[in-house]
């Protein structure tokens, strides 16, 4: 994080969470991240039709580059088939045998299904191009062309590959991420006028908090697969709902 090497030079930093993957250390949530889930439900909700009227499978690739929860939660409120999160590798043969039997079990002769653009097959790397950036990362992406390709090989069936992108993080925010933002930056300038630097704000529990900035560097933030996961079917799994994180994170 450039702010903690800032702040480690001691450049006086106060540091808001924003990445609509949510994936940043120290806090629960980050701005960017329910406008980036709302757009793709509302996607997928409307890729239904096109997908379900030419009988196909619908594959829909997501940002996510270490952190699949944009996927898992897109999915879950979408009611997509399957779902593929950067944190579990997948086997392609089971998971298109997996599509084409809920294919099969459809009325309507279809299915759908949400990838990470990080996601990784059994055996297999993260697909990256192009040059890296500031941070040494190259541009992800592909994935879920490459899962089409394999599937209509393996299954003989029809595929409608989207890759949603940037019209995930384009247009006005949603108003939970306004909620947020504004919450956070008016905390923020408190922490300003206090002087008190060094800080991150964030969320914990519902609640505005604030954590030291350096938290951001303490760990990885990634979905928690044995509560949120069912691995063998790729597929969004709460076992109780009892004290459950809002955001499932």
């Amino acid at each position: 994080s450039f702010g903690v090497r800032l702040h480690r030079e001691g450049v006086p930093v106060v540091a808001i969470p924003k990445t609509m993957d949510n994936d940043v250390f120290g806090t629960d949530y980050c701005i960017g991240f329910s406008t980036a889930v709302t757009r793709s439900v509302e996607f997928i909700t409307n890729m239904r039709t096109s997908v379900g009227s030419h009988e196909r499978i619908g594959i829909v690739e997501l940002f996510g580059r270490n952190s699949g929860e944009t996927s898992l939660i897109s999915a879950y409120l979408s009611y997509v088939d399957r779902a593929i999160i950067s944190e579990v590798p997948f086997n392609v043969k089971k998971l298109a045998n997996l599509l084409v039997e809920d294919k099969r079990n459809n009325p309507s002769n279809y299915a759908i299904m949400t990838i990470s653009e990080g996601a990784i097959m059994e055996g297999g790397e993260v697909i990256e191009s192009g040059e890296a950036d500031a941070y040494g990362h190259r541009k992800l992406g592909g994935v879920g062309e490459i899962l089409s390709d394999e599937v209509k090989r393996l299954t003989g069936q029809n595929i409608m590959y989207q890759q949603l992108g940037y019209l995930m993080r384009s247009g006005a925010p949603d108003s939970l991420d306004r909620m947020v933002a504004m919450s956070y930056g008016n905390l923020a300038m408190q922490l300003i006028r206090r002087n008190e630097t060094g800080k991150m704000v964030a969320l914990h529990g519902g609640k505005y908090t604030t954590v030291p900035v350096e938290m951001v560097l303490a760990g990885k933030k990634r979905v928690d697969v044995p509560a949120y996961y069912d691995i063998e079917n790729y597929r969004p799994r709460i076992k109780d709902f009892m004290g459950v994180p809002m955001f499932l994170s």
